[in-house]
């Protein structure tokens, strides 16, 4: 027995459309039966103690609504800006050798942007952590 030429999209010949779809549908619905008998036959109380949310065992007092500091922000977007430079600089260090000068040129083209990004928000305060000094 051949495969058919025709190339249908679903043919038991074509082994990686057609099981993969066949594993998609009966995932699908093993978790919608999954869902349906927990909600059917899950016990539905619901009290003041259960209604509340968990805050690891400490009875929650007050709004959850806290005002945290811009700069708390701004710390983490830097971080992940500056995180994600040096991943490339480090995959790049390892393939330095095979890229030769070209790759060279453009990793030093990337610093250097980052290096005017850095400059920027340096200027304009972003890494001013400490309490500002009104002097008039």
């Amino acid at each position: 027995m051949e495969p058919s030429a025709g190339g249908a999209l679903l043919s038991p010949w074509t082994p990686g459309i057609f099981s993969l779809s066949i594993y998609t549908f009966v995932v699908l619905v093993i978790i919608a039966a999954i869902l349906f008998i927990c909600s059917w036959l899950g016990e539905k109380k619901p009290t003041f103690e259960k209604q509340r949310p968990y805050e690891c065992g400490i009875i929650p007092t007050g709004s959850a609504r806290l005002k945290y500091p811009i700069p708390f922000y701004l710390i983490a977007i830097f971080f992940l800006i500056f995180d994600v430079e040096a991943a490339f600089i480090f995959s790049w260090a390892v393939a330095c050798e095979n890229l030769g000068w070209s790759g060279w040129l453009q990793m030093t083209f990337f610093i250097l942007i980052l290096l005017i990004g850095l400059v920027y928000i340096w200027k304009k305060g972003g890494l001013d952590w400490g309490p500002v000094s009104s002097e008039k």
